[in-house]
């Protein structure tokens, strides 16, 4: 019966090993040709008689993808300028006189300046929280200073995270917590993603941390009440 159960072992062993070997390249395939055949789309914007498949004979797998990229490198060359901004301007401006495409267009547009921006705090920091209770603590990321309504009739000073759920971080929880009870770490937010995606599995390295003071935790001190 030993004899079995260390056959058994071994060949779990050995299963498990291959998991690891061919799961992440599996994926990591799939996600990439994804994107890649995604990109390729792009070859629809050429007239039929300039598409690889009419100049070659064959289709050409990736040319999309170079095709997307130098599209949005020469957009943001003419958008750059005033010339090109004035046009984008005249463009949005029909937009939001479409009533669903002006509601889609903007919030979509709002989101990804807010990414995007050298300026933004946003999702650059993983902190920890006291969520969904006190003394249980949950990996969030900073999202930004709550205005208007929101920040005065808190009692304190409050900053928006988000809290992912897991292993799928695009769904989760934004809440807004007082300045000083939040945490912030030292680890990159590709690890906190990480962390969250390996269902806490996969951690970060040990990080050698500082004494950060205590009336302001963040690191940006203008954002302190």
């Amino acid at each position: 019966m030993s004899d079995v159960q260390s056959k058994v072992s071994t060949f779990r062993k050995w299963l498990v090993a291959g998991v690891l070997v061919w799961a992440p390249l599996a994926i990591t395939f799939w996600v990439i040709n994804a994107i890649v055949g995604f990109m390729d789309q792009t070859i629809l914007f050429l007239p039929p008689s300039y598409r690889p498949e009419a100049l070659f004979g064959f289709n050409i797998p990736g040319l999309g993808a170079v095709l997307a990229v130098l599209l949005v490198l020469l957009t943001g060359a003419l958008v750059a300028n005033f010339l090109g901004r004035k046009l984008i301007s005249m463009g949005e401006s029909v937009l939001n006189r479409i009533p669903l495409v002006r509601s889609v267009y903007s919030a979509v547009k709002q989101v990804i300046e807010t990414f995007v921006s050298q300026d933004s705090r946003s999702f650059r920091q993983v902190v920890l929280v006291e969520y969904p209770r006190k003394d249980c603590w949950s990996l969030a990321f900073l999202a930004g200073d709550p205005v208007g309504e929101v920040q005065e009739k808190t009692a304190q000073k409050v900053i928006t995270v988000f809290v992912p759920t897991a292993p799928n971080p695009t769904s989760g929880f934004v809440i807004m917590v007082p300045e000083y009870e939040i945490i912030p770490l030292d680890m990159t937010v590709e690890e906190g993603f990480r962390m969250v995606i390996s269902l806490g599995v996969v951690t970060p390295k040990n990080y050698v941390t500082s004494v950060k003071p205590a009336q302001s935790p963040l690191e940006n001190p203008s954002v302190s009440g």
